[in-house]
């Protein structure tokens, strides 16, 4: 009797193999774990810019619509609710792109307003604060690379036949992903207009930033 269960056993385990159920969940753990180190990673961004607002602000208080949406741009990341279902949800997922996207061109704007103050880009504070986010940055540029690959892999495995089978069996449909256009828009370096007036920069310097 003990062999017959063995048997059995071995034969469903084969089964689940050749069905792609197994591969479905390996697949759908390695996304969780991939968006998980994404999440990380933007909130790592958001953590600094309350200080990055107070070290500018310092220097340049009046420039007060572009720490204006700064501030906004990072609240607006922060009270969307990162939830599993996200991860499932095209609508949500779009959302949470969205004001991630905000947040990265009101950083770039931020960044680019500082050419024009020397002493606030002579401050060790500033240039470490820069330094960090240039980093994360980075890191958030890794970490989507990583989720995209795992996305892709078990989207792959929804529409692969006999993988296909199972997942209309089990409801498994494909997620949401980064898409190109997101990743060159986020890419893309600030805009510097030389005939807007935000402030006076000093003698030398560059124009203000749209």
């Amino acid at each position: 009797m003990r062999k017959l269960w063995v048997i059995l056993a071995a034969l469903v385990a084969l089964n689940l193999n050749g069905c792609g159920y197994n591969a479905f969940q390996s697949n759908d753990e390695q996304i969780k774990a991939s968006w998980s180190e994404v999440v990380n990673q933007y909130q790592r961004r958001a953590d600094l810019v309350p200080n990055l607002v107070n070290t500018v602000k310092g220097y340049a208080s009046h420039e007060k619509e572009v720490l204006t949406q700064v501030t906004q741009a990072r609240s607006q990341a922060s009270s969307i609710q990162i939830s599993p279902e996200v991860l499932s949800d095209p609508a949500a997922f779009a959302q949470f792109q969205a004001v991630q996207g905000e947040l990265s061109g009101a950083l770039s704007r931020l960044l680019a307003v500082s050419e024009n103050y020397p002493q606030l880009k002579a401050d060790a504070g500033f240039r470490d604060l820069q330094a960090q986010l240039e980093g994360t940055e980075n890191r958030i540029a890794v970490a989507r690379n990583r989720y995209i690959k795992s996305v892709q892999e078990f989207n792959v495995t929804v529409r692969s036949f006999p993988s296909n089978l199972t997942a209309m069996a089990f409801g498994y449909k494909e997620k949401p992903n980064f898409t190109v256009e997101n990743e060159k828009e986020i890419a893309k370096p600030p805009a510097v207009d030389f005939g807007s007036t935000l402030a006076v920069p000093p003698s030398g310097s560059q124009g203000a930033v749209k």
